[in-house]
């Protein structure tokens, strides 16, 4: 069983980071609100990259999520338990994914 008190510290570190990051992404596509250039080739490039942001940016909602389920089930004491089959999650898992919710069988 790892230990929980530093698991814990990772996670919400994790935490702040990406809730920066998101901050980050919020704050930059709300400024986006300013008319497209009239050049069509640049118009393309900043469509490019507006949808980049907004896939970066869920992607990181999607991460936090993830984060504050992974904080919850340690609250619950169910971390490093998995969620389909019940079993438990190899160490070696959690030490690459923190917040992994199921053990490698079930993730396959």
């Amino acid at each position: 069983m790892p230990d929980m008190q530093a698991v814990r510290a990772r996670l919400i570190a994790k935490r702040e980071e990406l809730e920066e990051r998101v901050r980050r992404i919020d704050a930059d596509l709300r400024k986006r609100d300013e008319p497209m250039s009239a050049d069509f080739e640049e118009q393309v490039v900043e469509q490019e990259n507006l949808d980049a942001l907004y896939a970066i940016e869920s992607e990181g909602r999607l991460e936090l999520r993830k984060v504050n389920d992974a904080l919850a089930r340690i609250e619950r004491d169910e971390y490093a338990v998995c969620s389909r089959c019940g079993g438990a999650i190899a160490a070696e898992r959690l030490a690459a994914l923190p917040y992994a919710d199921t053990c490698i069988s079930c993730a396959q």
